[in-house]
């Protein structure tokens, strides 16, 4: 399954659905397994919902000759001439017909409600868009983990990705690599905690033998 939708808290005026405004634009793939339940899966923010953008993000994480199931979104035509199986399921249609949308794609809409939980829960909502691919990769891990039967190695993977990883810079970290106009003001004067200052209490026991 692999649609794309928005992240985001809800803006005054928009319709939801595409109509981004603020929030961002985010591709979604979950592995569906027979006869049921959910695999890994795959996310990554994207500029627009072009087809120049949703073809890229099935080949990096689909493998060719899959089954591909989308929703009716313009997008994703010419997919079935990259090699894949293509089946469009119209959630509008389901809409005319009284039907709950949510069954047309389950694995998508089961996990865009995790990761929106985990975002408000863990980090507050407090997600900036500069740094909104990091915390998606940082999902993905965990979900596409959730079920290891070795859950010891996890921290030998982390472990081993720090070593093997370059050296990352404060800088690298940050949203913005404009310098302050103003540096700040180094404190004048290093003084001692007010709790090393005050004589030593009067505590006879401790001189006693």
């Amino acid at each position: 399954m692999v649609p794309n939708g928005c992240i985001g808290g809800e803006e005054a005026g928009l319709p939801g659905g595409r109509a981004h405004g603020k929030k961002v634009l985010t591709g979604l793939a979950v592995e569906v397994l027979e006869p049921k339940g959910f695999g890994r899966c795959r996310m990554r923010p994207l500029a627009d919902a072009s087809a120049a953008l949703l073809h890229p993000f099935v080949t990096d994480f689909v493998a060719p000759g899959a089954t591909v199931i989308t929703d009716g979104w313009s997008g994703y035509c010419g997919l079935d001439q990259l090699g894949y199986v293509h089946q469009r399921r119209r959630q509008r249609a389901a809409r005319v017909g009284s039907e709950d949308t949510e069954d047309r794609l389950p694995g998508v809409h089961r996990v865009a409600s995790l990761a929106k939980r985990w975002r408000l829960g863990t980090h507050q909502g407090a997600v900036d868009r500069a740094h909104l691919a990091s915390y998606l990769n940082e999902f993905v891990f965990r979900f596409n983990r959730r079920r290891s039967r070795r859950r010891r190695m996890v921290f030998y993977q982390g472990l081993e990705l720090a070593v093997v990883h370059e050296p990352v810079r404060y800088k690298d970290l940050i949203a913005t690599q404009r310098p302050r106009t103003v540096p700040p003001t180094p404190p004048k004067a290093r003084g001692h905690p007010t709790s090393l200052e005050r004589p030593p209490a009067d505590r006879p026991w401790r001189n006693s033998s």
